[in-house]
C-alpha cells in the first residue's frame, strides 16, 4: 500500500467537498494526484480572474487580440483554449476551427478565410489551428502543391506583420507532446465513445508521419526567424502544467492592465 506523507495543509485540502471528489474519481485511489488536481483547480481559479481582468481591459480600451494555439493532433489545444474561455464574457470571444476550405475557398487568397475571422473592437479570438496548417498539416498530408507551400512560407511573416502594425495584438502558441503521448491519448480517444467523434482521418496517420511532421514543424519555427513572430513552445505532455503555462504566456505577453478593478 502506498504512502502518503502529507502536511497538515494538504489533508485539509482533501478533506473537502472538492477533494473527496478529486480522489474518487479514479480508481485505484491517489492521494498525491488529487492533491495535485485540488492545486490545478485553485491556481487556474487566480489565472482566470486575470483573464477576465484582461477582457475587460480590451473591451474598455478596444484592443483586439488574436491567440493562436498550433501543435500536434490531440496535444491539448482545444483543451487548453476551453479553460482560458469558460469564465470570461462569451458575446467578446470567438474560437475558430475552420473545417477544410470550400470550393470557392480554395479559389481565394490563402489567408482570406482567417482574416474574415478577426476580431472587433473589444474582441479576443482564439484560433485552434491557424494559417499555419498550411506550413505543417498541408504538406506533410499532400493538401497543397510545394508551389502553395513556399508562397505562404514566403508570404506570411509580412502578413502578420500587417496585422500587428494594424494594432491588433498576436499571441502564438505551441502545444507540444512526445510521440508515446500523442498514441497514448489516441488510444483513449477511439476507446471512449464520447470522444471517438474526435479521431480523423489526417489523426489515424500522425504516428506514422511523425518524423515529416517534425521535419515541417522545424521549417516553421525557423521561419519565423526571419522576421516573424515567434511561438511559444510549451510542453503538453501533462494537460494540466500546460493549460496553466499557456495562461500565464498570454497574460504575460499581453499588457493589461493588471491592478484593473472587476
Amino acid at each position: 500500500m502506498e504512502k502518503y506523507n502529507l502536511k497538515d495543509l494538504d489533508v485539509k485540502k482533501l478533506n473537502t467537498n472538492k477533494g473527496l471528489l478529486a480522489i474518487l474519481a479514479k480508481e485505484p485511489y491517489n492521494l498525491s494526484k488529487a492533491l495535485r488536481f485540488i492545486n490545478y483547480e485553485k491556481k487556474l481559479k487566480k489565472l482566470q480572474v486575470e483573464l477576465v481582468k484582461l477582457q475587460t481591459w480590451a473591451i474598455q480600451n478596444n484592443e483586439r487580440i488574436i491567440v493562436v494555439f498550433e501543435g500536434r493532433d490531440a496535444a491539448g489545444k482545444g483543451g487548453a483554449i476551453r479553460r482560458i474561455t469558460e469564465r470570461i464574457n462569451p458575446r467578446h470571444i470567438k474560437i475558430v476551427a475552420l473545417p477544410k476550405p470550400t470550393e470557392e475557398e480554395k479559389t481565394e487568397w490563402y489567408f482570406q478565410r482567417y482574416v474574415n475571422q478577426f476580431p472587433r473592437a473589444g474582441q479576443m479570438v482564439f484560433f485552434d489551428r491557424s494559417w499555419y496548417n498550411r506550413a505543417v498539416v498541408e504538406p506533410v498530408n499532400g493538401f497543397c502543391t510545394d508551389k502553395q507551400y513556399d508562397i505562404f512560407m514566403n508570404q506570411v511573416n509580412d502578413f502578420e506583420r500587417m496585422i500587428t502594425e494594424s494594432g491588433i495584438i498576436l499571441v502564438k502558441i505551441y502545444m507540444s507532446i512526445s510521440k508515446s503521448e500523442q498514441a497514448e491519448r489516441f488510444e483513449d480517444i477511439k476507446t471512449d465513445p464520447l470522444k471517438h467523434w474526435k479521431m480523423t482521418a489526417v489523426d489515424e496517420k500522425a504516428q506514422d508521419l511523425w518524423d515529416v511532421y517534425t521535419k515541417y514543424k522545424k521549417l516553421m519555427f525557423e521561419n519565423t526567424q526571419k522576421g516573424g513572430i515567434p511561438f511559444k513552445v510549451i510542453k503538453a505532455n501533462r494537460k494540466t502544467i500546460a493549460r496553466v503555462n499557456a495562461i500565464e504566456y498570454i497574460l504575460s505577453a499581453i499588457p493589461y492592465d493588471k491592478n484593473l478593478k472587476i
